[in-house]
């Protein structure tokens, strides 16, 4: 399901930017508008969602989210002017925050503890390669269209549609009696989970706002494939710079999680902010288009070395009944510090994108440094 969404959703992303500024004639600024208001909407959900996951059944969340997802597409499908994109957009995050919590805690439902980080960096590589398909399904359409993009915005709501489809396949296990565990030929009354009816652990809570003070400098990477094409590359370019990416993301994504398995989450985490730092001021300082490719291969790790780490890291610190209130917390505060990062850095981006690039860059180098001194209080045994 992750697999199919995310190849239609990213057969649009490296085109979008382009659709907007050069189709539509929107400012650049327009594009982080339209991201960051994408991701806040899907913030917001994330919140939702996360705390109704505990509570009823995450398949439906699911599907209802992959089918929003597809209605999404179809509106961008249908767009002619750049606040129906925005509108569409919503709508896709709107389901992107449904279903992403429920997902990430159905996920859980009885995992071994010690392998959180390989689940989540099985999950991202088999989500990613969804993202190595749909550019390159695009970018072959794309010559085979003319070099034509309102036939690619079609083509995507294939994938989509196949997704929401894929949910009857969802199987969920039902939630035991509270209070109760029944062992070999005995009914027992099991103890109650640390934090389980109460707030979530402190070190979470310092860890997701962490996490969040990081996400205000991290802004949709759209801007970072308007600044490939600023540069000089050709549409064709852009789409095969962001397919490099997401092959590193997707090779990368599984040993980053089974490395986090092993040492400290944090540690790992850093280290995606080095490659942050290096593709960011990689971006920010390179005039020649040709070393787009080999800074993006950099970032990719980025994403590998922190999307489900960060997610595997939530998880360990969490109560297992509050799976999906942490996830849903993380990725809609996170979501929400996007939208604000792609505000400041559309408004600030002037003609090169330089000055955005450059800070936030410098930033994600100090958090690196920031979390290696003192990330060791929020680790925990690799137990979980």
């Amino acid at each position: 399901m992750s697999f199919l969404q995310d190849a239609a959703s990213e057969l649009l992303y490296p085109i979008l930017p382009i659709f907007l500024t050069i189709v539509l004639g929107a400012p650049a600024a327009v594009v982080g508008a339209v991201e960051g208001a994408a991701e806040g909407a899907a913030s917001l959900t994330k919140i939702w969602a996360g705390r109704l996951a505990d509570r009823s059944s995450k398949r439906r969340l699911i599907a209802a989210g992959y089918g929003l997802a597809a209605v999404g597409k179809l509106i961008i499908a249908l767009a002619t002017t750049w606040p129906v994109v925005l509108a569409a957009r919503c709508v896709d995050r709107l389901g992107k925050g449904i279903r992403g919590a429920p997902r990430d805690a159905l996920l859980m439902d009885g995992a071994d503890p010690a392998n959180r980080g390989r689940v989540f960096g099985f999950h991202r590589t088999a989500d990613t390669l969804g993202a190595v398909v749909g550019p390159s399904l695009g970018l072959i359409l794309y010559e085979l269209f003319n070099r034509q993009i309102p036939p690619l915005l079609w083509i995507a709501v294939i994938p989509a549609v196949l997704s929401v489809l894929l949910v009857a396949a969802v199987r969920e296990k039902r939630a035991a009696s509270a209070g109760v565990v029944r062992g070999a030929g005995q009914r027992t009354t099991a103890a109650p989970h640390p934090g389980a009816a109460g707030r979530l652990p402190a070190r979470l809570r310092l860890l997701i706002g962490g996490l969040t003070l990081f996400s205000l400098v991290n802004f949709p990477d759209a801007l970072l494939l308007l600044r490939a094409h600023e540069l000089g590359l050709s549409t064709e370019g852009v789409i095969g710079a962001y397919i490099l990416y997401n092959v590193a993301y997707a090779a990368l994504s599984y040993p980053a999680g089974a490395l986090s398995d092993r040492v400290p989450r944090h540690l790992v985490f850093a280290a995606g902010l080095v490659f942050f730092a290096v593709g960011y001021l990689g971006l920010g300082l390179i005039d020649d288009p040709a070393l787009v490719f080999p800074v993006l291969i950099v970032y990719g790790g980025f994403t590998a070395a922190t999307d489900g780490v960060g997610k595997a890291w939530v998880s360990t610190l969490a109560p297992a009944q509050l799976q999906g209130r942490a996830q849903g917390l993380f990725q809609g505060l996170t979501g929400g510090g996007i939208l604000v990062a792609g505000i400041w850095a559309g408004l600030a981006w002037g003609d090169a994108g330089r000055v955005p690039l450059l800070v936030s860059g410098a930033a994600g180098l100090v958090l690196a440094v920031v979390l290696v001194v003192a990330g060791r209080r929020l680790s925990t045994r690799r137990s979980g």
